[in-house]
């Protein structure tokens, strides 16, 4: 007597998908594809092992979300009840008294003291001071005819100029940059929240003393009177959005434009511009690739996906960007010259220093350019790595080379 044989069980739903993982961060492109194919606009991914979200590939869904604060709020605090302190991502994404984390009126109040503040930087005042660090940070590789842009260019020009901008020491910079490194790379996370919390402290200790004309000081006498604990909480969101985006966004452009034949070839004949290839970036791969989160106070539906109250709705600007939806009966399936992208996000929570960002990358990617022309890859493309990591876009090295000179004289 033969038994029938049993029928293969149904294949369940897949399970959700690691964006920690190198091999995400080898090919994150690839990984949108596949998920967009797999579940559509809304996906189910662990941010960390043991931590859910749902990424938002959509564009359209992606621009819903974040003009609806109502449903979408940022404050993480019912979240972060069940996150231990020692998860790897949660000091980029915990409750802190700042605009980033704030809604309704609370929101308002912290937003307008950091636009005001960061409104008064003198923009021709700021370009001269990129220069200057520009300058500086290539006579110290010119004459050996290598270097790594990305920490001998990209990130001394971020970090100097930030620090500028802020009123802040070098000794105390130095300190938050080791901690939002460690934050970004959610490796020692919990040990880098610590190190930041006591750096910009003592820089609004300073400021606080000593005030001079920098936003520091400018967010301390604003009239909304910020304690010192949301003092350091503006700060903290300055850091975060002021040296590793910064560092990355001007890495990934002079990648862009190494590597990008068509791109460089109309750069130098006049039919494309710096800030054509910031743009560029800005859309394919920017600096913050997924991030923008949120927390549903409750559960709802997104084109017929329940997501689960009080669980991260993290949006990835670098998918959103590259929404097939898009591009629909575009000729040629480009937006070229588009500024439409969510890199800067988009709702309440718009970046207020986009103009700024913008004036400090493409003084930094153009000064770079004018100074060494003939500057080239040392390794190929396929051959760099990318650093780990759920949230951000960036490069472990920018390793070139260009004809040795002694420094220029300024």
């Amino acid at each position: 007597m033969t038994l029938p044989s049993a029928e293969p069980a149904p294949a369940g739903p897949p399970g959700p998908i690691a964006l920690y993982t190198p091999e995400f961060a080898a090919d994150p492109h690839a990984a949108y594809r596949s998920m967009r194919r797999t579940h559509g606009p809304l996906v189910p991914v662990d941010l960390a092992p043991g931590v859910p979200a749902t990424l938002v590939i959509g564009y359209y869904q992606a621009r819903r979300i974040l003009n609806d604060p109502l449903h979408f709020p940022a404050d993480p605090r019912a979240w972060e009840k069940l996150i231990p302190a020692t998860c790897p991502v949660r000091p980029m994404m915990e409750w802190r008294p700042n605009a980033l984390r704030s809604g309704g009126a609370e929101h308002a109040r912290y937003r307008a003291a950091n636009t005001h503040a960061i409104d008064q930087v003198d923009q021709h005042g700021l370009r001269a001071l990129v220069e200057k660090v520009a300058d500086g940070a290539i006579d110290g590789f010119r004459a050996a005819g290598s270097a790594d842009l990305l920490t001998q260019y990209s990130f001394p020009i971020a970090f100097s100029v930030l620090s500028a901008l802020l009123g802040c020491p070098d000794e105390i910079g130095q300190r938050i940059a080791d901690g939002m490194a460690k934050i970004f790379d959610t490796t020692n996370a919990e040990q880098g929240n610590v190190i930041l919390a006591r750096a910009v402290s003592d820089l609004v200790a300073l400021r606080r003393a000593h005030p001079g004309d920098d936003i520091t000081s400018r967010l301390a006498q604003h009239p909304v009177e910020l304690t010192d604990e949301e003092m350091s909480h503006q700060l903290v969101t300055l850091y975060g959005a002021g040296i590793e985006p910064m560092t990355n966004l001007i890495s990934n452009t002079i990648l862009k434009i190494l590597t990008d034949d068509e791109f460089s070839a109309d750069l130098h004949a006049g039919l494309s511009t710096v800030r054509d290839a910031l743009d560029a970036v800005l859309y394919t791969d920017p600096p913050m690739a997924n991030y923008c989160i949120s927390y549903p106070p409750y559960p709802i539906d997104v084109e017929g996906v329940l997501l689960p109250a009080d669980q991260p709705v993290v949006i990835s600007m670098a998918a959103a960007n590259n929404d097939p939806a898009l591009t629909e009966g575009v000729p040629g399936g480009r937006l070229g010259g588009n500024r439409a992208h969510l890199a800067w996000s988009a709702g309440p929570h718009t970046c207020p220093a986009r103009s700024h960002a913008y004036l400090i990358a493409e003084t930094a990617v153009t000064h770079l350019l004018d100074a060494l022309p003939e500057t080239d890859l040392a390794r190929p493309l396929a051959e760099l790595t990318w650093r780990p990591g759920p949230f951000h876009r960036a490069l472990e090295s920018l390793p070139v080379t260009f004809p040795a000179a002694q420094p220029a004289a300024h």
